[in-house]
């Protein structure tokens, strides 16, 4: 059984994604904070396991587990050591789109330096866009956060999602809730 709490940690996931600018509701695949976003009309696949590559950036791969359907997308949101900053309106460094696959997804993130960071992410299984819940405010949707931080009573401590990121790829392995 859910608590109450547990609503604030649905209003806190809906509101990245209630808080897409013109560019991401324009289809943006990617809107890194180091570059311009990347444009496509649906989603990237889920990736191969050697499809993280770059020279010199720092990447963050990705193993989404647990996901219960290939429906929809599932939308990564990574935010920087700054905890005014997580799960705020504009507070993202970057989001990625990848399509779903049943039962685990990667994708992969650039970010623009090493350092911490903290990762949500929700599975889009109708494509709306929205992290939907039910009537009552619980989830509808798939949620994770990194580290799989403890969600029992509304959001993660702060302290929990952050991971350490360091030059060339970062593995990363967040287990989906339904």
């Amino acid at each position: 059984m859910r608590t109450l709490p547990t609503i604030a940690l649905l209003l806190a996931l809906a509101a990245p994604a209630a808080a897409q600018t013109a560019e991401s509701a324009a289809n943006a695949a990617v809107t890194p904070a180091i570059g311009a976003p990347v444009s496509a009309a649906v989603a990237p696949p889920s990736m191969p396991e050697d499809a993280c590559v770059g020279d010199g950036q720092v990447r963050l791969r990705l193993e989404l587990g647990g996901v219960r359907s290939s429906k929809g997308q599932l939308v990564v949101t990574v935010y920087p050591d700054d905890e005014k900053r997580f799960l705020a309106k504009g507070g993202k460094v970057a989001r990625v789109r990848v399509l779903a696959s049943a039962p685990a997804t990667v994708a992969c993130v650039p970010v623009p330096a090493s350092g911490k960071y903290a990762i949500a992410v929700y599975h889009d299984e109708n494509d709306n866009r929205k992290f939907d819940r039910t009537m009552v405010g619980l989830p509808a949707e798939g949620y994770g956060f990194s580290n799989d931080a403890e969600t029992t009573l509304g959001l993660p401590k702060f302290e929990a999602v952050l991971f350490a990121a360091d030059k060339g790829e970062n593995k990363l392995s967040i287990r989906m809730k339904y």
